[in-house]
Order: structure tokens, then sequence, then C-alpha cells
């Protein structure tokens, strides 16, 4: 399905039925990645997937920040007709985008699941790697991040047909959606100090092999986030949910169950 928001075609797909939950993929992926998670939970829960923009099946835009992202979101909840609030579940870039619609839609959220992901902003040695790789996804393709981060996403044992798919998944992402994304992350807000103003369940999750947000980061929110969950799930790297697809799977329906 496709709705428009903010001169932008957002793809998205819903299905199941119950309590809703938004799946919020990470840098540079699409809604592909919450696949396996869906196909687990869909028959006890309603599941809005969106495609970020400049993301898999949306289209790009020259420039983005958290603030559009998150306002994407509630696009699709609209479109969706979805007035509940959502669990909001977020990888990554997709937590930033979390922390951001939190502070923005705070009514359209019932609880959040962190996974993967850090609330402090990035370093000025950040931001300069980040506008260097920005222009040479522009003159290059997206395989030039595809290429530099493939190794970083994966635990050391995660199958090589695993890697090989979503090599391949962030090679065919828009240039324009993936410049565009690396300058807004390197824009935005420092999230630490909402941590303390989260008054909803939290869930964290992290691999126990993430080296892009290691578990160290996720302790730290924990400690920040009065009432959160801290779960590390074995062998598994950044895309935890891909790698161990059931071993996610049951530590969120857990979390749910705790909720109703």
């Amino acid at each position: 399905m496709m709705t428009r928001a903010a001169g932008c075609e957002l793809y998205y797909e819903a299905s199941g039925q119950g309590p809703p939950l938004m799946f919020v993929h990470g840098f540079p992926l699409s809604g592909r990645m919450w696949q396996p998670t869906v196909e687990r939970i869909s028959a006890a829960y309603r599941c809005i997937v969106p495609d970020l923009r400049g993301h898999g099946r949306s289209s790009a835009t020259p420039t983005a920040d958290m603030a559009r992202y998150a306002d994407d979101l509630a696009a699709v909840l609209d479109a969706v007709g979805e007035r509940r609030p959502v669990v909001l579940v977020g990888l990554s870039m997709g937590g930033y985008i979390a922390f951001e619609f939190f502070r923005r839609h705070r009514q359209r959220v019932s609880a959040l699941v962190l996974a993967d992901t850090r609330a402090g902003a990035d370093t000025q040695e950040a931001r300069t790697k980040r506008e260097e790789t920005a222009q040479a996804v522009e003159k290059g393709g997206s395989r030039v991040v595809a290429d530099a981060m493939i190794d970083k996403l994966f635990a050391p044992g995660a199958a090589p047909s695993l890697r090989s798919e979503w090599h391949e998944i962030m090679s065919r992402t828009q240039p324009m959606g993936v410049a565009a994304a690396l300058r807004a992350m390197a824009a935005r807000p420092d999230s630490t100090p909402t941590l303390s103003k989260i008054d909803c369940p939290v869930l964290i999750v992290v691999g126990e092999h993430d080296t892009i947000t290691p578990p160290d980061v996720h302790r730290d929110m924990h400690a920040a986030i009065t009432g959160s969950r801290l779960e590390v799930i074995p062998d598994a790297g950044h895309m935890m949910p891909v790698e161990q697809p059931d071993a996610f799977a049951e530590v969120l329906t857990r979390f749910l169950t705790g909720l109703k």
C-alpha cells in the first residue's frame, strides 16, 4: 500500500488483528527486515510496517530529518486508520526516529521497543564521516555503504546467505535516500535528556555481538529509563531480529503480553 506525505510516496504493509505495533527499520534497510517478526506475531497483533522515505519501495527526497521521518510514521498510521496508541518498535536509525516520534506524537505511543540503537547524538568526528560517506554515495551509489557496513551488521556466525541478501538490499537503496538519511542522522538531536522523561513501558533489546551499538550502550539506556526492561539476545549482532527471529519474537511477545 502507498500513502503520500510531504512530497514523498510512502510504502507500508499492515497485517494481523489485535493491539497495534509499528515497526521502524534501520539504515539503509527496509521494512522487509521485520518480516520474520511479523510472521511470528501477526496472529495476535496488528503489525504496521513502513519503508522510510528513500528506502525500500518508498520514494526519496533530497533532504530529511528525524522530525520528517517521525511525521511520516504518523501519516502512515492515519493512512491505515489506526487511532489507537501503538507499540513503536525501532531498530538502529529506527530507534532514533522512535525517540523523535515519542517527543512529537506522545499520545500515539503506548510503549517503546528500542532495539540495537542509542540515545546519544553523533560526535563531530562521526558527523564528518557521515558527510564524507553521503558524498561518496552520491558519486558511487549505495553499494559504497553496503560494502562498508555488511561485516558490521551481523554476528560472526551469521549465515553467508543472510549477508548476501542484505548486502543486495542495501546496494539497491536509492542513493538520494541514503545520502539524506546519513545527513539526518548526523544532525539528529541528543535524545539522552528524553530518557528520564519516558513515561510508558519500554523494552530495550540488543544483540550480544552488536558492535555498532554495543550492549553497554543499552545498559546505560536501561539505567536511565525508569521501569525499562533489558534483554540481550545471544548469537546476534546489529541485525538481531533477522539473525535470531525466534528469540526476538519470544522476547517481544513476552513484553507485549505484560502490557495487557
